[in-house]
C-alpha cells in the first residue's frame, strides 16, 4: 500500500493575524501542519500499520516549511518531498502534486478537506480531475478492503457511504482519525528520514490578490429585555440587517 499525504504549512489556529505591506506579517507566528491535513496523515499512518506499505508526505512550500514536514515524518511518514515553491493558488498546488504523483503508483492520495489559511477546499478535486481518478470529500471515515476503499462522507442533509477502487483522492476531516503526537523516538528517527526537494513545474497563475485586511471589529453588545420582542426584531432588521 503506497499512500501520499499532502500537507499544508499554516499559521497556528491560535495566532493573532496581522498584515504588513499587504501580506501576512509572519513575525512571531508559529506555523503548523494544517489541522485537516493532520487527520489525513493520522489515518494514513493507521492504514500503513495495519496493511503494510509506506506513507510519503508532500508539501508545496519553501525551506521554512521543513519543520512541519519533519513533524509529519516524526508522526510516522516514511519519507517526504518538498516542492520548492510558494503555494500561490489551488491550481498551482494541485498541478505540482499531480506532476510528482502521476508515475509513482500511489494507491491513495490523502489531504485535508481544505487548508485553514485560505480555506479554498479545491485541491483534492483538482488533483482527482487532473489525474483522471475519483476524488471524495469530505471523507470522515476510510476503511480498506483489498483493492477497494469504503468512505463515509457528509452531504447536504445527510451522510453518504462511498465505495471506490484504487487509486483515488480523499479530502479528509474529523473523525476519520485522532491526531497523533510524535514521541521522542519518532522525533529522533525523523532526522534520518529522506526529504527530497523538487523544483516546481511552470504553471500560469490564475489567481491574484488585491489586498488583505482584517474583519471589522465587533460592535458593542446590546441587551434587550426578554419581553421586548418588537425592539429585538427592529434591531435585527435595521441594525444587524439579518432579517
Amino acid at each position: 500500500m503506497k499512500i501520499l499525504v499532502c500537507i499544508s504549512n499554516v499559521p497556528d489556529t491560535t495566532t493573532k493575524i496581522k498584515f504588513a505591506d499587504n501580506k501576512l506579517d509572519t513575525n512571531g507566528v508559529q506555523f503548523i501542519i494544517g489541522p485537516y491535513d493532520d487527520f489525513a496523515l493520522a489515518r494514513a499512518v493507521e492504514i500503513k500499520e495495519k496493511e503494510g506499505g509506506s506513507v510519503t508526505v508532500l508539501n508545496v512550500g519553501l525551506a521554512d516549511t521543513e519543520p512541519s514536514i519533519r513533524k509529519a515524518l516524526a508522526i510516522g511518514a516514511d519519507d517526504a518531498v518538498r516542492i520548492n515553491a510558494e503555494p500561490t493558488d489551488s491550481l498551482f498546488v494541485a498541478k505540482q502534486i499531480v506532476e510528482y504523483a502521476k508515475d509513482k503508483g500511489f494507491d491513495m492520495i490523502l489531504m485535508g478537506r481544505e487548508s485553514s489559511d485560505f480555506n479554498s477546499g479545491l485541491v483534492h478535486g483538482l488533483v482527482g480531475e487532473l489525474m483522471g481518478i475519483p476524488s471524495i470529500a469530505p471523507a470522515m471515515r476510510l476503511e480498506v478492503e483489498g483493492s477497494t476503499a469504503k468512505l463515509h462522507r457528509e452531504i447536504e442533509g445527510g451522510h453518504e457511504e462511498v465505495e471506490v477502487g484504487m487509486p483515488f483522492v480523499a479530502g479528509c476531516q474529523e473523525p476519520i482519525a485522532e491526531w497523533k503526537i510524535p514521541n521522542m523516538r519518532g522525533i529522533m528517527m525523523a532526522r534520518k528520514k529522506p526529504l527530497e526537494v523538487v523544483e516546481p513545474v511552470g504553471v500560469d497563475g490564475l489567481t491574484s490578490y488585491d489586498s488583505f485586511e482584517l474583519p471589522a471589529e465587533k460592535g458593542d453588545c446590546k441587551m434587550v429585555d426578554a419581553g421586548q420582542m418588537d425592539e429585538l426584531v427592529g434591531l435585527l432588521k435595521n441594525e444587524a440587517r439579518v432579517l
